[in-house]
């Protein structure tokens, strides 16, 4: 039977291992953008506050809920705290802020969305406010550890507020730590994972765990050369690679299917992003269907531990995977 979903640990929950993702979907599109994801089956919607977008991702979330195309106990969504709410004192009104931004009445999954405590950027001065602070052009870090963090995290499932909590763009040091002390265990680590990044050993660990994982930018560098990132500039095209288009060929398949099945058939959920509607559809078919294995080993081999989401590539100084 093809594998849909994965459990997750402590509430059981089912997150499907295809979702949407709303990183990049333009505030004008985006109501209708995730309204036409639900629609045509779609049941894991992941967006962030810093993504800028969520009050019209809310806005197409509702309108399909209230269409009565879903019920809101069969969406799962999943947003991310920002890196300037890491303070014991700001985490709450941030994802109070978000939650009436969605127009919800909970979240699915909730993630710290870097490992990375930039000083506070009060919401009433700037929203998202990205990297800097206002007027800056350098990042400024504030003293908000990790340990005083995750227990705010574990009052919000406390209240009802977030079903699960979790991670992201964390390495195996960092969630070892958390490990000693959470009384909650991270449900859920994003992390950007496609054949160039393709991160064997924390995926493996992390699984052992009883974590599980999401895979984000699964099209590699595809998103990254319109941010001018130079590691993207520089990579061969993964939509386009020799070997990806032969193994897509070879099985009737297209090479965006091929890239988001290499995840999927590792146990990893993962979030491709469109905005056609006939590429949400195809996309979305990768569960019913396996790659054999001398094409899992062949995608193996283009391995390049080459990451483009990196803080240091946008010229951040941080250099959080070195």
């Amino acid at each position: 039977m093809a594998q849909t979903t994965l459990t997750l640990n402590r509430t059981g929950d089912k997150m499907p291992i295809v979702g949407f993702g709303c990183w990049k979907v333009a505030n004008e599109d985006a109501e209708n953008t995730i309204y036409t994801a639900i629609k045509n089956g779609y049941r894991l919607i992941d967006g962030a506050a810093d993504y800028g977008n969520e009050v019209e991702v809310g806005r197409g979330i509702n309108k399909a809920i209230k269409e009565g195309i879903v019920k809101r106990e069969e969406i799962f969504v999943t947003t991310k705290l920002w890196n300037t709410y890491h303070s014991k004192d700001n985490v709450r009104a941030a994802f109070d802020k978000q939650l009436k931004d969605l127009n919800l009445d909970y979240v699915d999954l909730y993630l710290i969305h870097f490992p990375v405590p930039l000083k506070n950027v009060p919401i009433e001065t700037a929203y998202p406010p990205g990297w800097y602070q206002p007027g800056e052009d350098k990042v400024q870090l504030e003293r908000s550890p990790l340990h005083e963090l995750w227990p705010e995290f574990e009052k919000l499932v406390d209240a009802g507020l977030a079903r699960n909590i979790g991670i992201s763009n964390m390495n195996v040091q960092l969630i070892m730590d958390l490990l000693t002390y959470a009384k909650i265990k991270p449900s859920v680590l994003q992390i950007e994972l496609h054949p160039y990044l393709q991160q064997s050993v924390l995926v493996k660990w992390v699984q052992e765990q009883d974590i599980q994982i999401t895979a984000y930018s699964s099209f590699g560098p595809a998103s990254f050369v319109p941010l001018g990132v130079d590691s993207a500039k520089k990579a061969a095209p993964l939509l386009q690679h020799d070997d990806i288009s032969a193994i897509a060929k070879a099985h009737n398949k297209t090479p965006a299917q091929v890239l988001l099945r290499w995840s999927v058939q590792r146990g990893c959920a993962v979030i491709p992003k469109s905005s056609s509607e006939d590429r949400m559809v195809s996309n979305a078919d990768v569960t019913s269907w396996s790659l054999p294995e001398d094409a899992m080993a062949k995608i193996t081999q283009l391995d390049l531990n080459l990451r483009f989401n990196d803080p240091s590539g946008y010229g951040f100084n941080l250099p959080i995977f070195s």
